[in-house]
């Protein structure tokens, strides 16, 4: 059987590296011809900063599948880069959706003005108003159902929800490179002494939790994102990061219950290969999706003209006995910005996830470092209490054998 299997996935295996790289090369050409007319047309900082990366994880995808179905030692330290750019990624889309609606400032003030209009039309009704505070003692079941009830709280909800997916996906790919260096991960198989099926059922579970922030969010903000038409941006996302990951977790199934052979080869080239075809369809969807067109305020006729500006400066130096004269040369190609919207976006952007990160984690702490405080208060009242009720008894013992005292003299 597995000498069947291993025939099997040497037939098809130069075939699909064939038609897979193929595939590969288109995505990653018409993902970086779009890339780079971004950051040629780099005009709106705040937005193409966060587009760059999410345009990215095409040819990421791309480069790491094809490396992997060439060489099948390579698959598993691909797919834990592939599986850590994700995270970011994810994270860099709902900060582009913030940076969308003007800022996380505005987006706070959007939320709560948002989160007024259902209160006071709540108002008029005893029953609606009954039904609003039993929502409002529940926090959770209006993140499901009301969402923009939440003002404030639901861009804290939004944020943390990305952000523990991109720390537990990081996290869970060195944990899965670990396990496999000691022989217990066993990529494909469900059983209990493998590590796999828990960090999968885990991963599953963090990724259902960000998206469906992501959704929320969406619901709330869809009328003022209009103009980006955030329901195809919405679609083709998803569309790399769900369908990607439950692929290879049905192909893992399939394989397991022998539908498919079951070859640890031939599992993850199957996946490679799926994936090398789905990127060069996300990369035409990107170039509809996310079009460098509504950043080109430059004209085309103004573009390759060069302009210089000069200009002298004379300095008095009297050390050094005399007048020094400088002239300095400002040369500026218009439209193009390249070097300072690559250094915008490595340096400034990594800075700024790092701000969120540290941010996010603070405002998760602050209720469990508020519940901590509150049981430690509990317990010291209660010891106190204790404290206080001993030393009545031991009044009472003392006033009892006292009286007894009094009354035997007596």
């Amino acid at each position: 059987m597995r000498e069947r299997e291993a025939s099997t996935y040497i037939d098809l295996h130069f075939p699909a590296l064939l038609i897979g790289g193929s595939f590969a090369a288109v995505a990653i050409c018409l993902s970086a011809l779009l890339i780079f007319q971004h950051l040629r047309f780099y005009t709106n900082p705040s937005e193409q900063k966060w587009i760059v990366p999410v345009l990215f994880m095409v040819p990421v995808y791309a480069t790491e599948s094809i490396i992997s179905l060439s060489n099948a030692k390579f698959s598993l330290p691909c797919d834990i880069l592939r599986n850590c750019y994700e995270a970011f990624a994810l994270y860099s889309f709902g900060s582009y959706l913030v940076a969308c609606l003007g800022g996380e400032r505005r987006v706070v003030d959007l939320l709560e003005n948002e989160s007024s209009t259902p209160l006071l039309e709540g108002e008029a009704n005893e029953s609606n108003e009954k039904k609003r505070k039993q929502k409002q003692r529940n926090p959770f079941w209006k993140f499901l159902c009301e969402p923009y009830v939440l003002g404030r709280e639901l861009f804290v909800i939004e944020k943390f929800g990305l952000v523990q997916y991109m720390i537990l996906k990081t996290f869970c790919a060195f944990l899965a490179f670990l396990l496999e260096l000691l022989g217990v991960y066993g990529d494909g198989e469900f059983k209990w002494y493998y590590g796999y099926p828990y960090i999968e059922v885990v991963l599953n579970f963090s990724q259902m939790w960000a998206l469906f922030c992501l959704v929320q969010f969406y619901n709330v903000t869809h009328e003022r994102l209009r103009e980006i038409k955030p329901l195809a941006k919405f679609i083709s996302f998803k569309a790399i990061v769900f369908a990607t990951w439950w692929q290879g977790f049905g192909i893992a199934l399939l394989c397991y219950y022998r539908v498919l052979p079951k070859e640890g080869r031939f599992q993850n080239a199957l996946q490679d290969f799926l994936i090398c075809i789905e990127m060069a369809i996300a990369a035409v969807a990107h170039l509809f999706v996310f079009p460098a067109e509504p950043y080109h305020y430059v004209s085309v006729s103004e573009c390759g003209r060069i302009t210089a500006e000069t200009r002298k400066k004379t300095e008095v130096k009297p050390e050094e006995g005399g007048v020094v004269e400088t002239t300095e040369t400002q040369v500026e190609a218009s439209g193009t910005s390249i070097k300072e919207s690559v250094q915008d976006i490595v340096i400034d952007g990594g800075q700024h996830v790092v701000k969120d990160v540290v941010l996010t984690i603070n405002q998760a702490m602050g209720p469990v470092e508020k519940g901590v405080t509150k049981i430690q208060d509990t317990f010291q009242q209660k010891v106190l209490d204790s404290d206080v009720k001993e030393e009545k008894e031991v009044t009472t013992v003392e006033t009892k054998v006292e009286h007894a005292r009094k009354a035997s003299h007596g």
